[in-house]
């Protein structure tokens, strides 16, 4: 089996695991979120919009902005790194590529820590993502510049064994979850 075909077969086994972590978690998913941003007090971060089955990280990043930038993504185009946007708790927001909300006034700036979603991480920070290489190509870009945390964002049901990852696929820092927190 050629390897775009098993990664669209783990995609659809975590997208279905998500889905069902995603309809049972209560309150405080981003608590643990908090906690490890709370020691990066300041420090520029882009967070993201979660669209369908994703975990929220608003919470978190509504704290965060309070003490720093806070941006999300936006989409400059495929095969392009993503731009990161000044956020701010309920300021206005249009749609943007893929249904995610962008804040209607661009105010773009480079963070230092990404928090960053997923379909599926394994025990080593390894991710697999949509499949459009935006994270990796964009990681890749900010690390080349300077230390750069990317901070993975998930559902504990998400974790995953032998994920298919390429050379070219970006290792995440941490992985935070509804439950903890693990470093790499």
């Amino acid at each position: 089996m050629e390897l775009s075909a098993i990664k669209a077969a783990a995609r659809k086994a975590a997208f279905a695991r998500r889905k069902v972590a995603f309809d049972h978690v209560g309150p405080g998913q981003a608590g643990h979120l908090s906690e490890v941003l709370a020691g990066y007090r300041g420090v520029p971060l882009a967070g993201y919009m979660p669209i369908r089955t994703e975990i929220s990280p608003l919470a978190a990043m509504a704290e965060a902005s309070a003490h720093g930038p806070v941006g999300v993504p936006v989409i400059q185009g495929a095969g392009r790194p993503l731009a990161f946007s000044r956020w701010e708790p309920d300021a206005p927001l249009r749609e943007g590529p893929f249904g995610a909300m962008v804040p209607v006034e661009d105010d773009f700036f480079e963070p230092e820590i990404l928090i960053v979603p997923l379909v599926a991480f394994d025990a080593r920070g390894g991710r697999l993502g949509y499949g459009g290489g935006f994270y990796d190509r964009t990681l890749e870009q900010l690390r080349a510049r300077r230390a750069t945390l990317a901070i993975g964002f998930a559902f504990d049901a998400q974790e995953a064994e032998d994920l298919p990852l390429e050379p070219t696929d970006q290792p995440l820092d941490m992985i935070v979850t509804e439950s903890g927190v693990r470093s790499f």
